[in-house]
């Protein structure tokens, strides 16, 4: 099957907007040293907290002043604490993807009824706060349990996003029928650039415009991109200035990329 995409590079923005049960802190965070285990990191939770409080609704402004629409991926706990960004990530048009209850806690860590239940109450946390069902989904860490794609078909989720085998997005067959699975990438990403390897926030922009600049020589095969930042990362000063950048430039390779989102590309498969 191939996907009749309206360019040869399809650009999708995603915002991660994460958050941690009561017990536990981001595992990794600008101090760099972790502290022993069984101590409850208060600095990377707060740390994280700025993004749902500030991140999130810098990001807002930006995306609407450039006119481009994202996924928003959700925790469900995040989700039911801060309804009011919900309401207003919803408003303003973006897809609402689940991203799990808490970032804390991982599907292949899980029992199939402990999975079940935390996929059913993030759903129900952003329907509530968000007005809408989610119809897509990313686990924490990106990583699912064997169980989770016939789960998601089963639950009625249009597509899953926890998979880097492909360039374009295709139908994945499960158990409990069929989803459509989106890949990832993670070349342009906050998280990896900017927190595990230290880099610069102009790296941000200059490995997206690599990628975008060179993609003619690769014979313009079909593929996606992802533009991925964190509320909590780029969502402070010195990274939204980059989020812009990056943005601004996607639009320049406008010849032979399309500025577009996950829940786009999984109906463009679905109807292919």
């Amino acid at each position: 099957m191939s996907l009749a995409l309206p360019k040869p590079l399809a650009v999708s923005v995603s915002v991660m907007l994460e958050g941690w049960t009561d017990d536990s802190a981001p595992g990794i965070g600008p101090m760099g040293n972790p502290l022993k285990a069984g101590v409850l990191d208060l600095q990377a939770r707060s740390w994280a907290e700025y993004g749902p409080k500030v991140g999130a609704w810098r990001l807002l402004d930006i995306l609407a002043r450039l006119e481009v629409r994202s996924v928003f991926y959700v925790s469900g706990i995040l989700a039911e604490r801060y309804p009011d960004l919900m309401k207003a990530v919803a408003g303003a048009g973006h897809a609402v993807a689940a991203h799990g209850w808490g970032q804390n806690i991982i599907p292949s860590y899980q029992t199939a009824e402990e999975e079940a239940r935390d996929l059913d109450r993030c759903i129900a946390a952003i329907e509530a706060s968000a007005g809408r069902r989610p119809a897509g989904w990313l686990s924490p860490r990106c990583t699912p349990s064997t169980r989770t794609s016939a789960l998601l078909a089963q639950s009625g989720f249009d597509w899953h996003a926890d998979f880097f085998d492909s360039d374009l997005p295709y139908r994945h067959v499960t158990a409990s029928g069929t989803i459509v699975a989106v890949p990832f990438t993670m070349e342009v990403n906050d998280m990896p650039l900017s927190v595990r390897y230290g880099s610069e926030p102009e790296a941000f922009t200059r490995t997206f415009e690599r990628i975008a600049a060179n993609w003619p020589r690769l014979g313009l095969p079909s593929g996606c991109l992802d533009i991925t930042v964190h509320a909590h990362i780029f969502g402070r000063p010195f990274g939204a200035i980059e989020f812009m950048n990056c943005l601004e430039a996607a639009r320049r390779y406008s010849a032979w990329a399309c500025l577009t989102d996950h829940q786009t590309l999984a109906g463009l498969c679905q109807a292919s």
